[in-house]
């Protein structure tokens, strides 16, 4: 396992643990006005981070899963073809050299019955399965070899025409359904009263409303349990970035993170200790909070490793959701309150310029992934 990954995990724990024991320790409730501009210039962090750097990056890693190794595949086939039309070889060489590329199709021998149309090979399958359904012809001796080199250019010319046409808008459906996924697991969580909304069950206990946000009565443990679930989201945001290999990346998503998490996680210490009676229910609600980013970071990361580039943007794209969910719903309560509303689109567009500012220096110096 990589070293920098336990040193992220070390740090999402500390930075939460710490900032949750400050009210249980200090009896500090903390300034409310500075706490809302903290959580609004996060919230900034977070949607410019979702979208300028993971959904950016989820997508591209989403897409290059579909069309990578059907490229590279069609790259290697022209060059045999090639040679059989330059005469460097005969076309029963070229279809050896062909199969072998595609890993042999001896499955491809029982396909009996198939209308065997070039055009057919191109709209219903995928590249590799187009090439081997007419070597399987030229194998029955359905067709010759020079004939099945034929059919076989006109599949790897019309590739890139056929992917673009069919694949675009199922692709672009299912990084949506990834986003919005995210963004809805996180909307029934908040409609079940597990949600993340301590900071508004926070400011009941100042009582002082700055909005009118609806506030779930729920216990304690339920909001424990709700925070977990979204600090868990996090995790699998940052361990997904991780399993791309892309450093840059990872720690943006990082301090994206992490500068959220520290007003979470005050915010859960003061909201524990005014739901629990002892001072140790409080320490082990904000480690339990703290534990769970860390320990999906680990988890995500060992068990996306090897997986599909398209499975590994799919995940962050997902994470992303989460983001987007988390971010709107801690500033829009602010916004709506013509008292706090214009403050509160400063503190987001704070947040906003922060994360473009680093990302436009990043740029310029050529450092990780600057989107």
């Amino acid at each position: 396992m990589d070293a920098s990954l336990i040193v992220f995990a070390v740090a999402t724990f500390v930075i939460a643990f710490l900032s949750g024991i400050v009210p249980i320790f200090s009896g500090i409730t903390g300034d409310k006005d500075r706490m809302k501009q903290l959580t609004g210039i996060a919230a900034g962090v977070i949607i410019a981070s979702a979208m300028l750097v993971v959904i950016p990056e989820g997508v591209e890693l989403a897409m290059t899963d579909d069309h990578a190794a059907e490229d590279a595949l069609a790259g290697s086939v022209a060059l045999v073809i090639l040679e059989v039309d330059h005469g460097d070889i005969t076309a029963d060489e070229g279809i050896e050299e062909i199969e072998g590329l595609i890993g042999g199709h001896d499955d491809h021998d029982d396909h009996e019955g198939h209308d065997h149309d070039a055009h057919a090979h191109d709209s219903e399958s995928s590249l590799s399965d187009s090439i081997g359904a007419v070597i399987a012809e030229v194998e029955d001796g359905d067709i010759n070899a020079s004939t099945g080199i034929e059919e076989i250019e006109t599949l790897i010319s019309g590739h890139s025409h056929a992917e673009d046409s069919h694949d675009d808008h199922s692709t672009g459906l299912l990084l949506g359904a990834a986003i919005t996924a995210g963004f809805l697991l996180m909307f029934v969580l908040e409609g079940l009263g597990i949600g993340h909304g301590v900071h508004e069950e926070h400011r009941d206990h100042e009582q002082e409303h700055g909005h009118a946000h609806v506030h779930h009565a729920a216990a304690g443990g339920l909001m424990v349990f709700g925070l977990t679930l979204h600090a868990a989201t996090d995790g699998l945001a940052i361990g997904a970035a991780s399993a791309t290999g892309d450093l840059g990346l990872t720690i943006t998503i990082l301090l994206a993170v992490l500068i959220h998490k520290g007003p979470v996680a005050f915010s859960l210490g003061i909201f524990s200790m005014h739901e629990r009676d002892d001072r140790n229910a409080s320490i082990r609600d904000v480690a339990i909070f703290a534990a769970s980013t860390p320990v999906l970071i680990i988890i995500s990361a060992i068990a996306l490793e090897g997986m599909s580039t398209q499975l590994i943007g799919l995940a962050i794209l997902f994470s992303a959701g989460t983001f987007l969910y988390v971010a709107t719903v801690d500033t829009l309560p602010d916004i709506h309150n013509p008292e706090t509303g214009k403050q509160a689109m400063i503190n987001v567009l704070i947040g906003v310029a922060i994360v473009a500012v680093i990302l436009v220096v990043a740029n310029m110096l050529d450092l990780g992934h600057a989107h």
